[in-house]
């Protein structure tokens, strides 16, 4: 693995147990945006592992991760349409009027859960 790659992968780690603290806290809004990046860490991971270059706008990131997922048959379909998923919990974290309201908390234990098993994942096809 690159350094670069296991950069983003601890990078992605830190995410993640940003996301399931603030669960147990609970904060719902702040769990889903944390278990975006999460993955998108973990993903950037793979890309960078892949292809030796990082995507430089997070719809890159997405669209370069699904490229290069589509011939891939260790990845599990469901991750790779988790960021996409996750995006739009950011997006609602990030610029909703009242993210408080809407995001669930379950929303978020799911985003989390989903974003271990991402980095998990990626951790074993490119660790």
């Amino acid at each position: 693995m690159t350094p670069e790659a296991a950069q983003s992968l601890e990078i992605a780690r830190q995410h993640l147990a940003a996301a399931e603290t603030s669960i147990g806290v609970p904060i719902g809004f702040v769990a889903a945006r944390e278990a975006y990046l999460a993955g998108y860490h973990a993903a950037m991971a793979y890309v960078l592992e892949m292809t030796g270059k990082a995507a430089k706008t997070h719809s890159g990131l997405r669209s370069e991760f699904a490229r290069l997922a589509r011939s891939e048959q260790r990845i599990d379909p469901r991750l790779v349409g988790f960021l996409a998923r996750a995006y739009t919990l950011k997006s609602a974290a990030d610029y909703g009027v009242d993210p408080l309201a809407a995001i669930s908390l379950e929303q978020a234990k799911e985003a989390a859960a989903v974003a271990r098993q991402f980095i998990g994942a990626i951790t074993e096809l490119i660790g």
